[in-house]
């Protein structure tokens, strides 16, 4: 049964304008969104509101979007995760996040809301394929 979880997106981004316009085109295309504009908000947000979904700035204030993947991934490990910047110093993090963090999605602004779109459905479907096949897994057993 499909609660509606599936279909959540957090989007983390210190720019208030990115923040409200990426969460109205994903609720254009029929997610639930909420945004924040820090690390530590999307903490607080992410206790109360578990979203499927994580779309995050890297360049952000005090924790980065990088930090934040790896304690949401610890925390929440069935979040799917997309880290993506603008910013010419967040490469080495761009880089950081594509060789040494287990499935975080990396994307750089910046990016067409269809291929955004694009990507978000793979993964939350992805994420719905592999629960479907192992609880089909657990009924022929």
């Amino acid at each position: 049964m499909d609660t509606g979880l599936s279909r959540r997106v957090l989007i983390v981004d210190d720019e208030n304008i990115i923040a409200l316009t990426l969460t109205k085109i994903f609720e254009g295309a029929g997610y639930e969104a909420k945004a924040t504009g820090s690390a530590e908000d999307a903490l607080d947000v992410m206790a109360i509101w578990e979203p499927a979904l994580l779309v995050v700035d890297i360049m952000l204030p005090k924790m980065n979007g990088v930090e934040l993947a790896i304690r949401i991934r610890k925390g929440y490990p069935a979040c799917q995760v997309i880290l993506f910047s603008g910013h010419g110093e967040a490469s080495d993090w761009l880089l950081f996040a594509r060789e040494d963090r287990p499935s975080f999605e990396v994307i750089a602004k910046p990016v067409h809301p269809r291929d955004l779109l694009i990507l978000a459905a793979h993964l939350l479907n992805r994420k719905a394929a592999s629960v479907s096949d192992a609880r089909s897994s657990l009924s022929s057993c």
